[in-house]
């Protein structure tokens, strides 16, 4: 009896042992959809943990052909079945490989590999009407780009901070030259360019903390305009992509101007320190909301030669445009 006993006890554990599968997982990689400039989505299916439960998934991804998890990685769960991956913080108009993966006790399963590019710059671009905003009697359109940000559609006109309290409009020369509080004045001091162009600032009323824009928006910022021109395809063509078409307003040849996202820049002018006014027709100014400590402060500047648009500086006492950005 002992004898058989043995026999059986061999033949179960054989048996047990020819059953259970010490196996790498199976693993698919899913193709790629939702693709921009910095991210994808993608994901894989796990459908056998090769007789080993599935403690992570995930997919691995880089620039080089057959990515580890060595590489880029993200996780996703255990288990068999279907999951997706989320691939963020990637470059623009650059060629990614990817493969999902699946750990057991066994090691690192790999599925197929796919690859994708990444949008180029200014590419995917979307723009749609905002819900707008009133200020100081006036209804101010707005568009909501894709990248988050919404922006006034036109130039501010306010003659009032968002507390109530009066900006003075200054019309004589000398009094504007020797301002060191906010002030406003039309191109000309002729209201007839308002509706097109708004009103021209000088950066006072810009620093001012009663805000010279409705609550719940600001002037925009350096990062405003940073991620605006990064958005569109950068400072070589940001110009072009905000200019009102044509030569209507603009003086021939308005290179390059497409209003791509209804952002409709308008050639404004501005007005220089000593109160003179200059410029409507060639370029406008738009006021970057970044303190200076001396006499100059920051400007994008759209000219009607060319598409670029161009960081540079003017001085404090100048007057220039004004657009408004939601927080």
């Amino acid at each position: 009896m002992t004898n058989l006993k043995l026999l059986s006890l061999a033949l179960v554990i054989g048996f047990t042992s020819a059953c259970r599968r010490d196996e790498l997982a199976t693993i698919t990689t899913n193709s790629a959809s939702s693709i921009t400039q910095t991210s994808a989505t993608l994901g894989g299916n796990a459908t056998d943990d090769g007789g080993n439960s599935i403690v992570e998934r995930g997919v691995c991804w880089s620039t080089n052909q057959n990515p580890t998890t060595s590489d880029n990685v993200t996780s996703d769960g255990t288990g068999t079945g279907s999951f997706t991956s989320s691939l963020t913080g990637l470059s623009a108009n650059t060629t990614y490989f990817v493969r999902a993966y699946a750990v057991n006790g066994e090691g690192t399963a790999y599925g197929n590999q796919v690859s994708f590019t990444t949008s180029a710059p200014g590419s995917n671009v979307t723009s749609t009407p905002g819900a707008g905003v009133t200020f100081d009697g006036h209804f101010y359109p707005s568009i909501v780009l894709g990248n988050g940000q919404e922006w006034m559609a036109e130039n501010l006109r306010t003659t009032r901070y968002a507390n109530g309290d009066l900006i003075p409009n200054v019309a004589t020369n000398n009094q504007w030259e020797s301002l060191t509080t906010g002030a406003w004045a039309h191109y000309g001091n002729d209201s007839q360019y308002e509706t097109l162009y708004g009103k021209l600032y000088n950066w006072y009323a810009i620093e001012d903390t009663r805000n010279v824009c409705p609550n719940g928006w600001h002037v925009s910022a350096d990062v405003d305009w940073n991620s605006l021109s990064s958005y569109l395809g950068g400072d070589n063509v940001l110009g072009g992509k905000l200019k009102t078409t044509g030569t209507t307003q603009w003086q021939s040849p308005n290179a390059d101007a497409t209003n791509q996202i209804q952002f409709s820049a308008q050639p404004s002018g501005q007005r220089n320190t000593n109160g003179n006014f200059a410029g409507l027709g060639t370029g406008t100014n738009f006021w970057i909301a970044v303190p200076q400590p001396a006499t100059l402060d920051y400007v994008v500047f759209l000219n009607y030669t060319s598409g670029i648009g161009l960081f540079t500086v003017q001085a404090k006492k100048s007057g220039h445009c004004v657009r408004c950005l939601k927080d």
